[in-house]
């Protein structure tokens, strides 16, 4: 798993990368810097081991999955990028939608975390070849969210931590 930091940070670039190694998520958050009330934003690129708390997705696990979120999912960040009837996350999925003809195509929910999700079951692929074939996937979902500039306009849009003000003594 320590490959995927380094494939996806080019994409990704301005995003902190954060290894995920528990729970039904295993691969690497790329976060946005947080705001003073703590939503955050970024991407998720990685697998989903289990189907648990992501059922609505309709898994077969082991799953290669690249997702952006918006977190919490009551804060007024995600309703400004994902639930709005014009939000950044909603016009990326509209547009990205129609561009991407082939399966897997990508999914966008305006409750979950994953607010627009690629995902790809791993079960038909041979096990000698689930790096490899993982690798193609990520490349070209990443790419996928660069060139809709999504990844460019998440970052714009993030809310940084306001550094203290100085004043004058």
């Amino acid at each position: 798993m320590s490959w995927i930091r380094p494939l996806a940070a080019p994409y990704l670039r301005g995003f902190h990368a954060r290894a995920n190694r528990r729970g039904n998520l295993r691969g690497y958050w790329f976060e946005a810097p947080r705001s003073r009330a703590g939503a955050r934003c970024g991407f998720f690129v990685g697998y989903l081991v289990a189907p648990e708390d992501f059922s609505f997705l309709e898994p077969q696990a082991p799953e290669c999955l690249v997702f952006a979120y918006v977190a919490p999912a009551r804060s007024a960040l995600h309703r400004r990028l994902v639930r709005a009837p014009e939000s950044l996350l909603r016009k990326t999925f509209a547009y990205i939608r129609c561009l991407t003809h082939r399966p897997p195509r990508f999914a966008f929910f305006d409750v979950q975390l994953p607010a627009l999700i690629r995902h790809r079951s791993m079960r038909d692929w041979p096990a000698e070849k689930h790096e490899h074939f993982s690798r193609n996937f990520f490349i070209e979902t990443c790419a996928w969210l660069v060139r809709s500039g999504l990844v460019r306009k998440l970052k714009e849009t993030a809310p940084l931590r306001r550094k203290p003000s100085r004043r004058p003594r």
